[in-house]
């Protein structure tokens, strides 16, 4: 349940999450383009006679089935005095229906559901999840239930409970630093009376003074099946579709018939600019242009524009401001497409001590430049082919956030044509650089607002004026509309679901490189897409005996450039292919990426090749990224969450542990900053080597292919003298008493509440039991720790439990944002329930742990559709040394598996002994939290060093 804002189509999305595209060599270009223009998601589509239309797409790959709808209602269509309604009213679906009185959620946890969740945007409202096809007809129920009987069943209680979470998540929001800039620039952007002037979230006065009977004619007024989009994509037909969705969609009648406001892109006629004062460590600057509307030539030309700008490693951007003159520790470039008008917005983070202005200037020259000059033809094919491989990838996932689904729903609701994706890639495929040139200058001449935001104290966002809404006049249905007789008897409640896919698991193929490493190979042929994840010893770990941090800000230099190439060329060179790499620590290990498209594998693997074994670690760029490094480690320290992940984990394990670091994996200042070169040298010399590590490639190719590629690149690489050992964490013990520590956040109007201990080790016999615990506990969204601060008390936005996995013993944590009045009370529930759960005194009930045994069972058929799914499960099992089999094991034993079974392993748990971290403004929360006396009280920094209380609070 979430708050989007305007964006593009999921192919244009899926391509702004590649690291950069860069010129393809005219065959490699010619070739690229045929495979790609095979790849397509076919539908079919058919109305019923009450207007809802339903689009179906077939891909059999796994037993599961995507339900999308899309209702065309968002933040733009609500009136005066009644902002925040289109979000507040998809909270409001997802409590009882009329012949189901209890969350939504629950059917669906009893039969494994993936990818639930709703969101609302300026535009529309959707809700999807994917469910195991055999339980489609449970999903098809839920739905329209909630479509065609949910009144009944919305009173003031329902109202009251989601409108705190509602404004818990606002508060959530705004409480991040620079979360205030949204609706400052969309209040700029866009005049007063123009459906996008108001942010999605609404205003707190709007929604306190929201009746029971305005929720209930928004519902009247919008939520009609001719106002909506279902699409079923995966395990099924039209037939079967067809005869399901009559059934239980087909009785319900339409709603009226409501006008989309006229498209307004609001173009602007003169640059505006504000300045705003946050507690941020450095500058950062926003400019924002209203552009053309979704589905026209200019918003897709405009996404190359973007690409070229500041969507890419090597743009004109990043290499000017980031790479050359280093004035800048981030800098993006987007268009944003929305029904009525979009947003290209450019965002760079100003280096501490660089005057904004000047990092402005360059903007604008920049801009400048490439209107009058245009794109290079090698420009524009990076561009070009970073969408085209986007698609590629981004139609792998049938459902969920971006899967085909998704796109189809969208296409469909905004354009009318479920396939409007294939003209949106025409349009990127013809463009010219004449036509960049041309759609830049007429949207990007003038017209702009900027705000920067600079370090200060901030000053609490103005509400919007409130208004007094018009009084409600229901609209007029179309008689056009019919309905068929009913064919369900709801009476008989939520259809069962008896029978469930079987688990299936790609068979795993082994082979031994010449250099030694282990190679396991999970075909998969769904797109032509080849994965691969090299695992490797060390991570954290192995900075014992160097400078902290020394693993993670190596592995991450490794993407810095290699064998011949510099950083920005190696990044051409891999988006030339459109291959991407990435690389990382962890913990107990580190692990290096890569993404091949099928017709590019062999060059991609020898780019791969020279990742692994020639990095340049030139000295300007670990120079550049280590400033960069330290000016995030700052940022960290003023994100509420962030703080207290830097300072909780040596609180957990103590001084000199290897865990005993930052979770964010960044190290502190003082040892980034005295990192040379030597260090990432010897790291990458004694680490990162083919002995002993395992090569994990998913999906479309085979063992008689990708051996012989692999060892052509690899075969004859050797790691250099004998490889090191890092000992096994030490175990250690848990402190005798409770423990709080607090941190200063002056001005929040959220805590962030954070408590852990340490449990046993992943490779423990009884980690899996444990986990079953956690998600009685916390773990799920239907488990008691967000039930109670969320749904019963909305003190919360959400609560959740977690344990990592660990070679050593796990940190087991659980997260809570909360209201800032309600910290005091929501820490003592907080404990309240661990302490009933761990000693037995409210235990586990059958249905609890039925429940999650569901969750982590019969997700199972569903959870290996995407090969990356398939990889990380298989890294995994090598880490922990699972057995191939493991997924199938762990199904048995969660099956097995009894209320007094997951009882006995809630005891790890020891309430006497455990250690929160508590972040909000002290002035607020000392004297509460003291008053519990639930344990020694202390007050820390953002480093973790103790503070009176008198400094904290000034």
């Amino acid at each position: 349940m979430t708050v989007i804002r305007p964006a593009a189509l999921a192919l244009a999305l899926s391509a702004a999450l590649l690291g950069g595209a860069a010129f393809v060599p005219a065959p490699a270009l010619a070739k690229a383009k045929s495979s790609v223009a095979s790849v397509d998601i076919p539908y079919e589509e058919f109305t019923l006679p009450n207007g809802l239309r339903v689009v179906v797409h077939t891909d059999r790959k796994a037993p599961v089935v995507a339900v999308n709808i899309w209702y065309h209602v968002g933040a733009k269509d609500e009136p005066a005095g009644r902002t925040g309604f289109a979000h507040l009213f998809e909270h409001l679906m997802f409590q009882a229906s009329e012949n189901h009185r209890g969350e939504f959620f629950e059917p669906f946890k009893q039969v494994g559901v993936t990818d639930q969740n709703g969101t609302t945007n300026t535009d529309r409202t959707n809700y999807f999840q994917n469910v195991p096809t055999t339980a489609l007809d449970m999903a098809l129920w839920m739905e329209s239930d909630r479509m065609g009987h949910l009144l009944g069943a919305v009173d003031q209680a329902a109202l009251d409970e989601q409108r705190g979470v509602v404004q818990n998540e606002k508060r959530q929001g705004e409480n991040q630093p620079y979360g205030q800039v949204w609706d400052k620039l969309t209040r700029a952007l866009y005049p007063a009376g123009h459906p996008y002037h108001h942010g999605v979230i609404g205003s707190m006065n709007d929604l306190n003074a929201a009746s029971l009977e305005d929720v209930k004619n928004w519902f009247r007024t919008w939520y009609g099946p001719n106002n909506a989009v279902l699409v079923l994509a995966g395990d099924i037909d039209v037939k079967t579709a067809r005869e399901k969705v009559a059934r239980y969609f087909g009785d319900i009648p339409a709603g009226p018939t409501m006008a989309q406001p006229a498209v307004n892109v609001a173009k602007r006629d003169a640059d505006t600019r504000e300045v705003m004062a946050d507690k941020v460590p450095q500058a950062r600057i926003y400019r924002a242009w209203n552009v053309a509307q979704t589905g026209t030539v200019d918003i897709d030309q405009l996404q190359l524009f973007a690409r070229v700008l500041g969507g890419a490693k090597s743009s004109r951007l990043d290499q000017r401001l980031l790479h050359n003159d280093k004035l800048v520790d981030n800098i993006s470039a987007g268009a944003y497409a929305s029904q009525l008008g979009s947003n290209f917005i450019v965002m760079a983070t100003v280096k501490q001590g660089v005057d904004p202005a000047r990092v402005e200037q360059i903007i604008d020259e920049e801009i400048r430049r490439l209107i009058n000059e245009g794109p290079s033809a090698d420009e524009l094919a990076r561009a070009k082919t970073a969408f085209r491989s986007g698609f590629i990838r981004g139609i792998e996932r049938i459902g969920g956030f971006g899967g085909k689904a998704d796109a189809l729903a969208e296409c469909a609701v905004y354009e009318g044509d479920p396939g409007c994706f294939r003209t949106s890639l025409a349009n990127i495929d013809k463009s010219t650089a004449a036509d960049i040139k041309a759609v830049a200058g007429k949207w990007l001449d003038v017209g702009s607002h900027t705000i920067v935001v600079e370090p200060g104290e901030r000053t609490p966002l103005a509400e919007l004026p409130s208004e007094t809404p018009a009084p409600f006049q229901m609209p007029t249905v179309d008689p056009k509309y019919t309905t068929t007789p009913a064919q369900v008897d709801r009476s008989a409640g939520v259809p069962k679901t008896e029978k469930f896919p079987e688990l299936k698991f790609p068979a795993l193929q082994r082979a031994t490189l010449k250099n030694g490493t282990q190679l396991i190979l999970a075909e998969r042929h769904d797109i032509p897409v080849v994965q691969l994840s090299y695992q490797f010893d060390g991570g954290f770990t192995a900075d014992q005996g160097r400078k902290p941090g020394t693993a993670s800000f190596t592995m991450n230099m490794l993407n810095e450039g290699a064998g011949e190439l510099g950083s920005l060329a190696f990044a051409d060179a891999a988006d030339a292919l459109g291959a991407r790499f990435g690389t990382g620590a962890s913990l107990d290990g580190a692990t290096i990426y890569g993404s091949a498209l099928k017709e590019n594998l062999a060059p991609s693997l020898a780019l791969f090749a020279d990742l692994l074994r020639k990095p340049r670690f030139d000295q300007h760029e670990i120079d550049r990224v280590r400033a960069t490094w330290i000016a995030g480690i700052k940022q960290e320290k003023v994100q509420p969450n962030a703080m207290a992940m830097r300072v909780l984990p040596p609180l957990l394990y103590g001084a000199g542990h290897p865990y005993a670091i930052p979770f964010t994996g960044s190290g502190d200042e003082g040892a980034i900053a005295a990192l040379g070169r030597e260090d990432l040298v010897q790291f990458h010399k004694d680490w990162i080597r083919p002995e002993g590590a395992t090569l994990v490639v998913v999906g479309d190719t085979t063992l008689k292919e990708i051996v012989p590629l692999l060892n052509r690149v690899l075969g004859d690489w050797k790691g250099e003298g004998p490889a090191p050992k890092v000992p096994a964490p030490a175990e250690v013990a848990r402190p005798s008493t409770p423990r709080i520590y607090l941190m200063d956040q002056p001005g929040s109007v959220q805590a962030n509440l954070i408590v852990g201990q340490v449990v046993p080790s992943s490779m423990d016999p009884g980690s899996i039991r444990f986990d079953m615990a956690n998600g009685v506990l916390g773990g799920d969204f239907t488990s008691r720790l967000n039930m109670n601060l969320r749904e019963d008390k909305h003190w919360s936005y959400g609560v959740r439990a977690s344990a990592s996995n660990t070679l050593g013993q796990r940190p087991w944590m659980t997260m809570a944002p909360v209201q800032i009045d309600k910290t005091a009370e929501s820490l003592q529930e907080l404990h309240r329930e661990i302490t009933e759960f761990a000693t037995g005194q409210r235990p586990p009930t059958d249905a609890e742990v039925a429940r999650i045994r569901a969750i982590q069972t019969l997700s199972l058929p569903g959870a290996y559709e995407t090969a990356a799914a398939v990889m990380s499960t298989i890294a995994s099992n090598v880490r922990y040394q699972r057995p191939d089999d493991y997924v199938f094991k762990r199904k048995a034993e969660i099956e097995s598996l009894t209320a007094a079974d997951v009882a006995e392993a809630a005891k790890a748990l020891d309430p006497n002994a455990l250690t929160w971290v508590v972040v909000g403004d002290l002035k607020q929360t000392e004297a509460p939290i003291r008053a519990l006396g639930l344990g020694e009280v202390s007050i820390v920094d953002a480093d973790g060093k103790p503070v009176t209380s008198t400094a904290a609070s000034k």
